[in-house]
């Protein structure tokens, strides 16, 4: 207990700290784009007084070699001169096929205005403007916090993808021990009961009894089986698809009550597909049990088995209240149920053992609310191996 808080206690202050070096950083370079807009606007104030020494000086006697000079180191800054009506008297540092363009020269003064505010420039009683634009160093000084910003985004997103991704497979790796651990401890009790049946027999018991203890014996045995696979790459082989289906279907039907009606449709021909035969009557159980659980346990479910080219589907429909359209995918999530009892894993478990093991696909085909709901498997076939 005290570790975990001491480790959520190591995350808060990780995450402060790099709130604070964020804000710190995007706050340094709002600080260096106001330094960098105060001195191009000194630069700009020096060549408007350049312009108006220029203006007012004799040229055949006084010095103009420095005020000259001012307005032609100036090779970044975009510059416009107008008049007090706003006519283009002087443009510099804007290419050739703007400045001689009217509409574009226009529309480039227009965006100078919005960048900065105009300096006065004073000459014989009259008054012109200087527009300038913001510099490549600005533009780009003021797009980096942007940049900085996504790049943040990402690496918080890989971040959280990596954590996900890490607590998802400590999850798995749990639940997987949790599962080979019920099948160990499923197994002495199992081998006990062997026993038993074994005495019954001996016992003279009525064979019917021994018989349907047999039969649950053999699904304990089975229900082992499938959770010793459980995070374990389990064995593929070529077999029938519609005899197995059958067969875990046929189980079902006898140890569910009458009043739920049963209906098995199938190709009478063999249909083969690479698939474990133990996950396989696991997955139909939990469709079947799910629909089941969706009727209360009074309706109509029917099992149909279907060809489609190079795939088989599997279909099992029921009566039941049905599932809104927007829960489609989310009801093979982890933790998933609209039940008041039960941990959503059976879909979910389903999925995994469907798409991961037998690289095949289980959907929900139809449902409509108070009608029913139709879930399909679909597995590629395979040749049979004679």
């Amino acid at each position: 207990m005290k570790f975990s808080k001491s480790r959520n206690a190591t995350r808060w202050i990780i995450i402060f700290a790099s709130f604070l070096i964020i804000s710190l950083i995007l706050w340094n370079t709002y600080t260096f784009f106001q330094i960098f807009k105060n001195e191009e606007r000194l630069k700009m104030e020096v060549l408007a007084e350049s312009i108006k020494t220029i203006n007012r000086a004799n040229l055949e006697t006084d010095d103009i070699e420095l005020p000259r000079q001012i307005i032609s180191n100036n090779k970044t800054i975009p510059v416009i001169v107008t008049t007090q009506e706003g006519t283009i008297v002087n443009t510099a540092n804007i290419d050739e096929d703007i400045s001689k363009n009217p509409i574009k020269i226009k529309s480039l003064l227009s965006k100078l205005k919005t960048e900065n505010s105009p300096i006065i420039i004073e000459l014989s009683g009259e008054f012109q403007y200087l527009y300038y634009g913001n510099s490549t160093l600005i533009k780009k000084l003021k797009y980096y916090p942007v940049a900085l910003l996504l790049i943040i985004v990402l690496f918080t997103g890989l971040v959280y993808n990596f954590y996900r991704s890490t607590k998802m497979a400590t999850q798995n790796k749990l639940w997987a021990g949790m599962a080979k651990e019920t099948a160990h401890q499923i197994g002495t009790p199992l081998s006990s009961l062997i026993g038993w049946v074994e005495l019954l027999k001996v016992e003279n018991v009525y064979k019917t009894i021994t018989i349907e203890i047999e039969r649950d014996i053999e699904r304990l045995k089975t229900i082992t089986d499938r959770f010793s696979k459980i995070g374990s790459e389990p064995k593929l082989e070529n077999r029938d698809v519609v005899q197995e289906t059958q067969e875990s279907y046929d189980y079902l039907q006898s140890r569910f009550s009458k009043q739920v009606e049963f209906s098995f449709k199938a190709p009478n021909k063999r249909i083969t597909v690479l698939m474990n035969p133990t996950l396989h009557g696991w997955t139909i159980e939990n469709l079947v049990k799910n629909a089941i659980d969706a009727m209360k346990g009074r309706g109509k479910l029917a099992v149909f088995i279907e060809e489609d080219g190079e795939s088989v589907k599997i279909k099992v429909s029921d009566t039941g209240y049905g599932i809104p359209k927007k829960q489609f995918k989310n009801v093979f999530e982890p933790g998933f149920t609209t039940k008041k009892r039960g941990w959503g894993l059976g879909l979910s478990l389903t999925k995994r053992i469907v798409e991961e093991y037998h690289k095949g696909t289980v959907k929900v085909l139809s449902s409509e609310i108070g009608k029913g709901t139709t879930m399909q498997v679909s597995f590629k076939k395979s040749k049979a191996i004679v």
